[in-house]
């Protein structure tokens, strides 16, 4: 699905920035442009980062 129309990004390249270690939306935009345009985007962003965050085992 296409998260970022303005630069065409996929929620697919999202999931895999943040996997590499992107936590926040403008971390996001500077390595894979979403959010970088019109910003309609940024919202979607963040659900993927809250999504993969949850994912993550706590460190306890």
């Amino acid at each position: 699905m296409y998260v970022c129309l303005c630069e065409g990004v996929t929620s697919q390249t999202v999931s895999e920035v943040v996997a590499q270690g992107a936590s926040t939306s403008k971390e996001v935009a500077t390595k894979c442009g979403a959010g970088l345009d019109c910003g309609r985007c940024r919202r979607t962003v963040r659900a993927i980062i809250e999504a993969a965050a949850q994912l993550q085992p706590t460190g306890s």
